[in-house]
């Protein structure tokens, strides 16, 4: 095991940067999760640290070691991609073994750690099977096995489970995770699924157009997002978005909007005041809304009308249109209510969140990422 740190790393294909001065470390034994939309740089940062990519600038080290200028076989690392890249014609062993008879490895041993692999992945009756034979699942569990036996110092996982169905992905994302739990090897895993990378990550690192946006704990960015395209992207439904504007009236400060306006409790205050006479960008999370309040902890009255309704079961989506501006909100099961209906919806006055409206940074917890320090 060793961590992974990329050192103000660029790449750029010709005129275009897919990664800008990118610092991000993967310690020891950590599950790191590197998210974001198509293009944000994420599986580029991947093949980087893999050496499938060259760096343009900055430094690589897995361990204490400088791997920048390393080709891949040096690197001692495993990597699973997105297609399961099984040799169509070998069985399950002779693909999981296929990489240690390259590196000589004697075969006792090889034979022990297929088993011991094949053994923690449960696939121990399908050694003898060709890839034909298997479903999408059994493929995969194949593949991470295949980079299991290598005892590498740390996994590199490419969106592994993008081809499998939505109940499979479930299950096998579940497989992943008690598997680094019981061997706690350096994991980094792409994917721009933020419900993976909240159900998975020790710590996840939210890309955007190459360049790192927030570092932090699953929670913490679903709860102090740095800017609007984190709190957004971090969550499902995603965050609300309102802007409004402000004004301060002595002790009060207001957020108004046309057709409505209320006070806000007093710890926004202070990031408030130097608003005055300007806009902010009002951010509430869908499951902070609700239809009886919030009891003690306050509530903030939204007048809202209901476009559609959509009922999952165990609760309840209303899309709503307040102000204009499209709105939604989960609530309990069974809401009574219908489709061009007004109705009054209740934001928790403790869970606002608040933008700046140009440069979208959170203006209670806007401090950039804190960064590892530098390898000299």
């Amino acid at each position: 095991m060793a961590r992974v740190f990329l050192d103000h790393v660029t790449k750029r294909f010709g005129e275009v940067t897919a990664v800008n001065n990118l610092t991000l470390e993967a310690r020891d034994g950590e599950f790191l999760v590197l998210v974001g939309p198509s293009g944000c740089g994420k599986s580029t940062a991947l093949r980087m640290i893999a050496g499938l990519e060259e760096v343009t600038a900055g430094e690589i080290y897995i361990g204490d070691r400088r791997v920048t200028d390393l080709p891949p076989r040096d690197r001692d690392i495993a990597m699973v991609f997105q297609s399961y890249a099984l040799y169509p014609h070998m069985s399950v062993f002779d693909n999981m073994a296929f990489g240690l008879k390259l590196r000589k490895v004697p075969k006792d041993e090889i034979r022990r750690r297929v088993l011991e692999a094949a053994r923690m992945l449960g696939i121990e009756n399908l050694l003898d099977r060709k890839p034909r034979q298997l479903s999408g699942g059994q493929r995969q569990r194949v593949a991470v096995g295949r980079a299991i036996v290598r005892e590498p110092k740390a996994f590199l996982f490419d969106e592994p489970l993008s081809n499998l169905d939505a109940k499979l992905r479930v299950q096998t994302r579940a497989d992943l995770i008690r598997l680094h739990q019981r061997l706690q090897t350096t994991s980094i895993y792409v994917t721009h699924d933020q419900v993976e990378a909240m159900t998975m990550g020790t710590r996840i690192a939210v890309m955007l157009d190459g360049v790192l946006q927030q570092l932090d704990t699953p929670q913490a960015l679903y709860d102090r997002p740095v800017n609007t395209f984190v709190a957004g992207f971090i969550g499902s439904p995603a965050m609300n978005m309102l802007r409004m504007g402000v004004s301060v009236e002595g002790e009060t400060v207001r957020l108004h909007r046309e057709g409505f306006a209320f006070a806000v409790p007093a710890r926004y205050h202070a990031a408030l005041r130097p608003y005055n006479g300007q806009e902010v960008i009002l951010g509430i999370r869908p499951e902070d809304i609700s239809l009886q309040g919030h009891g003690p902890r306050g509530d903030i009255a939204l007048p809202a009308r209901v476009d559609v309704i959509e009922p999952l079961g165990s609760e309840t989506y209303l899309y709503t249109a307040v102000a204009g501006t499209s709105l939604v909100a989960r609530v309990r099961a069974g809401a009574d209510v219908r489709p061009d209906e007004q109705i009054t919806l209740y934001a928790a006055a403790d869970k606002l969140h608040l933008f700046d409206a140009v440069s979208e940074v959170n203006l209670l917890y806007g401090a950039p990422a804190r960064q590892p320090a530098s390898v000299a």
